[in-house]
Formats: C-alpha cells, structure tokens, sequence
C-alpha cells in the first residue's frame, strides 16, 4: 500500500512542477523579484499545480504512515522522470539522450535500490535531541545553497536553488512522517506540536526556493537537484533519524547503495539537460493556450 500510494504522489507531484513552472514563466517579474511569487497566485495554471502538489503532499504523508521513509522518498523521486514528457509538451523542454540516460538510471536504481536493499521501518518518535540536531543542519545547508544559488544564472541557478529546496521538503518529509501519528489526537494536540510549525516553515522555504528554480526556465535542473537531496537527505535522515535499516545479509548492501548511486547519477544526467531551445533570458516562453 505504502508503495502503491509513494507512486501516486510522484504522478501528483510530476503534474503539479510541471503546471507550477507554466504558471511561473507567465509571470512578468525574474526570479531574482520576489513580486513574481504574488503574480503567480493570480494564475489559474499555477493554482491547478498547486492543488495536484497538495494532493501529493496527502498521499505522501499516507504512505509514510504506513511505510519507511526510505522507501516512500525513494519512489516519489520518480516524480522527475514522469515530469519530463509532460514538461516537453507544455513548456518545450529538451528531451535529449543524456535526458533519456538519466531516467533509464533514476528508475533502474531505484528499482534495484528498493528490491534489494529491503528497507525496514524503525522508530516513529526519534528522541528531541536528534530532530533538534536534524533541524539545525538542514538550516544550514538551505541557507547555504539559497545564498550561493542566488548569484548565479541559468542552469547552475536552477540547480543550487533546487538543491536547497530538497534539504527543505527532506525534512519536511521527515517530520511528516511523525506528524501523522498525531492526527486523530483533536486540534489542540496538533497545535501544541512543534511538529505543525516546522512543516508549515519548510513548506514556505521549500516553496520560495523551488518556484525561484522553476522560474529558470530549465525543467530538467531545478526538479532533478531537488529531488537528488530529497532523495539522498531523506535516506540519510530515515537512517539517522528513524533508525531505518537496508538489508545486508547475502550480499545485499553493495548492491542496494549501488541501485541508489545509479538512481543519482541519473538525477546529474538530467541537471545537465539543455534548456529550451526557444529560451530567451533563461525564460522559456509560455506556449499558447
């Protein structure tokens, strides 16, 4: 079920990037112009992928009620592949055969990576402690990357301001996973959580962030950083965190952290994808409609 659900989200969550990205490229401000983030709530596109985004949100947050984190946040990483073909269509993406390498990789490893490795659950209430620790170092790299990626264009703009983006919604799936326990409880319990106000803030940053990537212009960069750090952050924190484990009986580990570096050298293929060919500025234009 916890599979059958992480899928529907990454379909979610594909459409919603790509309707998101429309939405902010018919905007007249730059990225560089927070104004642009007030423009694109007055766009009935965006809205939609915002919407398909939320829905994502849900359907994640079920799943990893009922599953690993590992595993949860290694199928939504699919997300970018099923967004490629819907991204060529609507906003003239360059499907290239490094692009085609890249998804053939991101979807052999992660394949590999699940069926070998066999992650297992741990805890679903890590000691305060080990969030705090979590919450500070996210902080950091988010800040870090968002303020590099700030002074840089094109495609490296894309990908340090989606790569900051995934520390942001890796911990925001993180705390997901422990937030769900708590519904069910009545609204004071969830009010009186810490929980509530940290997936409230990483989804604001998390935002910001990825809509600034989008609005590049370039899919492929801004959806694979950000899903490369949640993928690998999310590992990361389900082990460190949730003291998740990876089958390492008979031989397994190798393969399975093998099926993982593959799912990620896909993820680099398509941040090297070429931007729209009809891009002018590092802005793609918005076909009619």
């Amino acid at each position: 079920m916890d599979v059958a659900l992480a899928l529907l989200a990454a379909f979610a969550f594909a459409f919603g990037n790509v309707l998101q990205q429309l939405g902010t490229l018919d905007t007249d401000d730059g990225d560089d112009r927070p104004s642009f983030l007030v423009q694109i709530l007055r766009k009935p596109v965006w809205l939609a992928g915002a919407g398909l985004q939320a829905c994502g949100w849900i359907l994640q947050a079920v799943a990893l009620d009922k599953g690993p984190l590992v595993v949860v946040q290694s199928i939504t990483t699919l997300s970018l592949v099923i967004a490629l073909p819907i991204g060529a269509r609507l906003t003239d993406q360059v499907i290239s055969p490094q692009v085609v390498a890249g998804a053939v990789a991101i979807v052999a490893g992660i394949v590999l990576f699940l069926s070998v490795g066999s992650p297992q659950g741990g805890t679903t209430h890590p000691d305060a402690t080990t969030w705090v620790i979590a919450g500070l170092v996210t902080v950091v790299l988010v800040a870090g990357f968002a303020r590099i990626g700030r002074h840089q264009t094109g495609s490296r703009r894309a990908l340090l301001l989606g790569s900051a983006a995934g520390f942001g919604f890796a911990l925001q799936s993180a705390v997901t996973k422990e937030f769900v326990t708590l519904v069910g409880h009545g609204l004071s319990a969830l009010l009186g959580s810490w929980e509530i106000y940290v997936l409230i803030a990483s989804a604001v940053v998390g935002f910001v962030l990825q809509q600034s990537a989008l609005k590049t212009g370039v899919l492929a960069p801004a959806i694979a950083s950000s899903n490369a750090v949640t993928l690998f952050t999310g590992v990361v924190l389900g082990i460190t965190v949730f003291g998740e484990t990876l089958a390492h009986g008979d031989g397994r580990l190798v393969p399975a952290v093998l099926g993982l570096a593959a799912a990620l050298v896909g993820v680099v293929l398509l941040a090297g994808a070429p931007p729209p060919e009809a891009t002018t500025g590092g802005v793609a234009p918005v076909p009619a409609r």
